[in-house]
């Protein structure tokens, strides 16, 4: 049974955040929910200033406190190690998004993407309003993509939380998260850390990897490599 990991090369990654778009359109997300994101920060004081920029996302942690919390077992870890969630069991206690360190949780608190079931137009007699678009288009928004609800709901209902799953729908499929296909540096690598031969092991071996908040003792399965600084 494989084991899976992502490493990124914070060398590789130049901060344009296609990750951040492609998890939009695979995940059906709506405005305000990134499950792939970015923290950036500048320190010191002119002319001796550093940039950092780190791309984040759940890292579906090995001792996962969303799961340990959940009331339900909605939220759990399957035997790849991904950190999942099951929608028919969550209450929307929140406790999960609580008790996640990492700030990675989001919570429905109403239907999604209500902008394109509103029928005013933003410009009366010139543009079409989002309920016309979407309706034109045939699916819920035009950016839709129904694979999504090959594993998970399409789009998310009201009253539950949500996250990245690293893209389950895709592995099991034998694909790569999609974020790892739009990154056009090659900065973000996914595999199976069981295989010494894969990738991310041959990476994580030759390189000391860091993990965001290693002290909460989450054993985080997102490595970043080549930093330029330390946390």
């Amino acid at each position: 049974m494989a084991k899976y990991a992502m490493v990124i090369d914070l060398h590789n990654c130049v901060g344009c955040a296609a990750c951040d778009i492609a998890c939009k359109t695979e995940n059906n997300t709506d405005a305000g929910f990134n499950w792939s994101s970015h923290v950036t920060e500048t320190r010191g004081t002119f002319p001796n200033v550093s940039f950092r920029y780190i791309p984040t996302l759940c890292n579906h942690c090995e001792n996962a406190p969303c799961v340990k919390v959940c009331p339900t077992e909605a939220m759990y870890k399957d035997n790849e190690g991904f950190t999942l969630h099951d929608a028919d069991k969550c209450i929307g206690c929140r406790s999960c998004e609580l008790a996640c360190p990492y700030k990675v949780i989001h919570f429905n608190k109403k239907q999604q993407h209500q902008r394109y079931m509103d029928d005013k137009p933003l410009i009366p007699g010139v543009t079409s309003s989002g309920k016309e678009t979407a309706d034109k288009t045939g699916v819920p928004l035009p950016y839709y993509n129904p694979d999504r609800a090959k594993t998970y709901d399409g789009i998310r209902r009201e009253g539950i939380v949500e996250k990245c799953t690293f893209c389950d729908h895709r592995v099991k499929e034998g694909l790569q998260p999609w974020c790892v296909e739009a990154c056009p540096g090659d900065a973000r690598i996914f595999g199976d850390t069981d295989d010494p031969t894969s990738r991310v092991s041959q990476l994580l071996k030759h390189y000391t990897p860091r993990q965001l908040l290693k002290h909460k003792g989450t054993k985080p399965r997102v490595f970043y490599i080549r930093d330029y600084g330390a946390y």
